[in-house]
């Protein structure tokens, strides 16, 4: 009796066992893919490109990091009517740029932005993630460096502008 009795048992067991498993895998993968779909925006990009600031007068701007500070001046870019210019020292990017009112106070940079190889899946995370995007849709710069630029920014909690950003 013995023997048929658990016989009975794993004979009963192994099907419940089985779907069991079934559901735990299954939800399981959704939960993978709901969790890639929002993902923390580090998993989109590689590094901080650059921060950016206005300047009140770009050529001054310029020769003060190049000349006094040593910053290498990497390029200098059309935006329309006006300039815009990329300085670097080591790992740290500044973007500067001619065409609106600088602040000229404490706090003057602009945004941080930070490089991304895929700005499309950045840009949809970013929604999935209800981020406040500051532009509808992804914009474009095609005057800057060899193909030009795609980029988005967000706002932080603090207002801060966020740009993602991919050199084409």
């Amino acid at each position: 009796m013995r023997n048929r009795h658990q016989r009975f048992r794993t004979e009963h067991r192994i099907p419940w066992f089985q779907q069991h498993v079934s559901a735990i895998r299954q939800n399981t993968v959704l939960a993978t893919t709901k969790e890639l779909s929002m993902q923390p925006m580090s998993a989109f990009t590689t590094d901080l490109q650059h921060s950016g600031m206005i300047a009140h007068n770009l050529d001054e701007t310029v020769d003060f990091y190049t000349a006094k500070l040593g910053f290498e001046l990497v390029g200098v870019f059309p935006n329309g009517e006006n300039r815009c210019a990329f300085m670097r020292y080591g790992h740290l990017t500044i973007e500067t740029w001619e065409g609106e009112e600088a602040p000229l106070t404490t706090g003057a940079i602009n945004h941080w932005a930070l490089d991304t190889p895929d700005i499309e899946a950045a840009y949809q995370n970013a929604r999935d993630l209800g981020l406040e995007i500051k532009e509808d849709g992804i914009q474009s710069i095609p005057t800057f460096w060899d193909r030009g630029i795609r980029y988005f920014n967000v706002y932080g909690p603090n207002r801060e502008t966020i740009e993602f950003c991919q050199i084409l």
